[in-house]
């Protein structure tokens, strides 16, 4: 194969592995990033580093157990655990997926009526139920791939103002300090474990898998990897445009951040970018937990079960644009969800990507990528058990009072899971 044709064919790679980019770079990512930018200016870089190379990791190993097998992820956990006592495990991880949906849809929703309100005055009641509508007329007749694209289109242009912006913006020394050093305490931890989840998208794993059927596995690894450091460049880019907020932080102060560096336009240039975002992911988020059933269960894309799962996930979105939810706060209380709910999936990703008995033994993981994974599952549960012990602290107010017990406790508790799956990897590959 000749050069031009190998970059010609690579690049194609690039493009098509861009779902995956456009599908973590919504609503969340601009909030959450933006967010932790202008709270601790470049002092989480470390966990969006950690994040982006993480996602790279973990795409690879789900759309390499689609390309070894000939099914997507879901059909082979299916496969798996689909009989005997173990069914309730299918059960387990599609409503983990499916929690997970619902919270990112209503971030998209919430999302996209605070970008309108950046560019135009209407009644966000109303507009709640026109996008509602939208999607479900998209979901129902499946063109919903047209304006995903159309719209990703936007988002992608909204990237490039954001990278625009960020090399326009002044950081200050004092902006890097702890960019590179993990720190974790009560006052980042919540933005911390949002920024894995808005990045390590869950339901992205199912996605790469369904796409990976014919995909050449060299051309998959350089596509991917290339495509998600594209997402993840402009996710920092947004973290440094939010270090430019001043004052209170809402969606009108990153407009205004937009608009010191691009001129008048950038606000209108945010608005529209965040609405594209929230609308396209509006469309896909519900979509995702019923091709995650359908993988799952075996439910045909136009039975009634499939759409009552793609339906439920559109009411949650309706219901907190309706209730006139606070944009901001529950889209990063959506990625920290996300984010607690990431161990299971990855969990069920290490077992799966390393069962002999499903996969030829060239496309197992080796040592090195288990020993990798190992180490993103345990920071992913540690930061998991974090966010859960906090939600404790907030219902039992004596656990404030012991202290760093909690550190000890959930660092033990992610130590053992991780002995538990050394064991079912290690020892079942010493068993071959």
């Amino acid at each position: 194969m000749s050069s031009t044709t190998t970059f010609r064919t690579r690049l194609l790679s690039v493009l098509f592995w861009s779902i995956i980019a456009a599908a973590f770079i919504g609503p969340g990512t601009v909030t959450t990033a933006s967010k932790a930018g202008a709270s601790f200016g470049m002092g989480l870089l470390w966990a969006l580093l950690f994040s982006t190379i993480a996602t790279i990791f973990l795409q690879e190993a789900a759309a390499r157990i689609t390309i070894a097998s000939g099914k997507n992820l879901g059909e082979i956990l299916a496969a798996k655990y689909g009989s005997g006592g173990k069914t309730r495990l299918k059960w387990i991880l599609f409503f983990a997926v499916a929690f997970g949906c619902a919270a990112y849809q209503a971030g998209n929703m919430l999302g996209a009526l605070g970008g309108i309100g950046l560019f135009a005055s209407v009644s966000l009641n109303l507009m709640t139920v026109v996008l509602a509508l939208i999607c479900g007329v998209f979901l129902w007749s499946g063109n919903y791939k047209r304006i995903a694209n159309l719209l990703g289109i936007v988002v992608a242009l909204m990237g490039v103002a954001f990278i625009l912006a960020a090399f326009r913006s002044s950081l200050s020394v004092e902006s890097w300090e702890g960019a590179f050093m993990p720190s974790i305490s009560n006052g980042n931890a919540l933005l911390i474990i949002g920024l894995i989840g808005t990045t390590i998208v869950p339901y992205n794993l199912f996605l790469g898998s369904g796409i990976s059927k014919g995909q050449a596995m060299s051309d998959m690894r350089w596509g991917l990897a290339l495509a998600v450091l594209i997402g993840g460049i402009i996710s920092v880019a947004i973290m440094v445009v939010g270090t430019q907020v001043e004052g209170a932080f809402s969606f009108e102060a990153i407009g205004e951040a937009m608009s010191d560096k691009m001129g008048p336009q950038g606000a209108v240039v945010f608005g529209i970018g965040l609405f594209a975002a929230g609308m396209s992911s509006s469309i896909t988020s519900p979509l995702a937990a019923a091709v995650t059933a359908q993988s799952l269960f075996d439910w045909a894309p136009t039975s009634r079960n499939f759409r009552m799962v793609w339906l439920t996930i559109l009411g949650v979105g309706l219901l907190f644009g309706l209730l006139d939810v606070k944009p901001i706060p529950a889209i990063i209380m959506a990625q920290a969800i996300n984010g607690a709910l990431l161990p299971i999936i990855a969990i069920f990703l290490l077992l799966t990507v390393n069962d002999r008995a499903l996969l030829p033994a060239e496309y197992v993981n080796t040592t090195g990528l288990n020993l990798v994974t190992l180490f993103i599952v345990g920071v992913t549960c540690f930061l998991g058990l974090h966010n859960v012990w906090k939600a404790l602290e907030k219902a039992f107010v004596g656990l404030q009072d012991l202290g760093n017990i909690s550190f000890w406790v959930n660092g033990s508790l992610s130590v053992l899971i991780l002995v538990w799956l050394g064991m079912q990897i290690f020892g079942n590959r010493g068993n071959a």
